[in-house]
C-alpha cells in the first residue's frame, strides 16, 4: 500500500482530536522525519488545547457554585481605565450561557489586542446579555475614581436585557441589594468576570481611539489615555482637554 504524502499526513492531523484515533498508530510507525516532527506538533497542540480547557474548568468554579445555589442569572462584572489621566471608565456586564465554552478567556490586560478582539466576537456569541457603563472625566472628578467606577458598574447592569440575580465581581461590592461576591483577581478567576473584562477593554479602547483622531498630539489610539511620555509631553504643548481628569496629577498640579 502506497503511503500517504507528508502533506496529506498533516491535512489529517488536523482533523484528528483523539489520542484514540487509529490513524496516529499507523503514522507513529512511518519513519519519516516529516512525519514524526508532524506528529509532535499535533501532540503539543493536544496538551495546549488540553491546558485551556482545564484553565477553563477552573474559571468556572464560582459560576458553577452559584449555580449549585440555585442562581440562574449569574452575571460578572469588571472595569477598565482607572489609571489613565483622561476619558472615562469604562464597565462591563456579562451573562454568559449555560453551554458557554470560550476557551482563552483571562484577564484582558494579559492579552493581545488581536486576541481580545477574536474573544469579543465568542463572548457576543456565547451571552445571554452584555450591558456597558461609562463614568466620565467629569464624574470621576466630582465623585472620586472610585465611587465613579461603581456607577459606570451600576450602568453597566442597568444596561443587561436580563435581570440578573446574582453578581460576581472584580474586587467591588455594589450596593444594590443584589446577592453578590466579590472576588480578588477576579477577571483572572472567574470566566463572567474575565468575559467582562474584556469586552469593556475593547469598548474603551475604540473610544479612546476615536478621541486620538481628534486630538492626535496626544496618542489617544497607542496610549489608552494614560501617561505616557509622549501624552504628557502633548499636555505640556497643547494644554489640558476636556476628556482629562483635572484630579489626576500631574493635571491638578498645573
Amino acid at each position: 500500500m502506497e503511503k500517504l504524502s507528508i502533506s496529506a499526513i498533516k491535512e489529517q492531523l488536523k482533523e484528528i482530536t483523539s489520542a484514540d484515533d487509529l490513524r496516529l498508530a499507523n503514522f507513529r510507525e512511518d519513519s519519516r522525519k516529516g512525519v514524526q516532527q508532524a506528529l509532535l506538533q499535533w501532540q503539543r497542540q493536544q496538551e495546549k488545547q488540553q491546558a485551556l480547557v482545564e484553565k477553563y474548568q477552573a474559571m468556572s468554579v464560582f459560576e458553577v457554585a452559584k449555580k449549585a445555589q440555585g442562581f440562574q442569572a449569574i452575571c460578572g462584572i469588571d472595569e477598565v481605565g482607572r489609571g489613565p489621566l483622561a476619558g472615562p471608565v469604562v464597565a462591563a456586564a456579562v451573562i454568559l450561557n449555560e453551554d458557554h465554552t470560550i476557551l482563552g478567556l483571562n484577564d484582558s490586560k494579559q492579552l493581545s489586542a488581536h486576541k481580545r478582539e477574536e474573544l469579543v466576537k465568542e463572548i457576543k456569541q456565547n451571552a445571554r446579555a452584555i450591558g456597558i457603563g461609562e463614568a466620565t472625566a467629569e464624574e470621576i472628578d466630582q465623585l472620586n475614581i472610585y465611587q465613579a467606577t461603581k456607577v459606570a458598574m451600576q450602568r453597566a447592569i442597568d444596561h443587561l436585557a436580563i435581570a440578573p440575580d446574582c453578581l460576581l465581581i472584580d474586587a467591588m461590592v455594589l450596593e444594590n441589594g443584589l446577592p453578590q461576591e466579590k472576588i480578588i483577581k477576579g477577571d483572572a478567576r472567574s470566566v463572567s468576570i474575565a468575559a467582562a473584562s474584556i469586552i469593556a477593554k475593547v469598548y474603551r479602547d475604540e473610544w479612546m481611539a476615536d478621541y486620538g483622531e481628534q486630538y492626535p498630539a496626544y496618542g489617544f489610539a497607542k496610549n489608552a489615555g494614560y501617561g505616557t511620555k509622549e501624552h504628557l509631553q502633548a499636555i505640556e504643548e497643547q494644554g489640558i482637554l476636556p476628556i482629562h481628569r483635572k484630579t489626576f496629577a500631574p493635571i491638578k498640579n498645573k
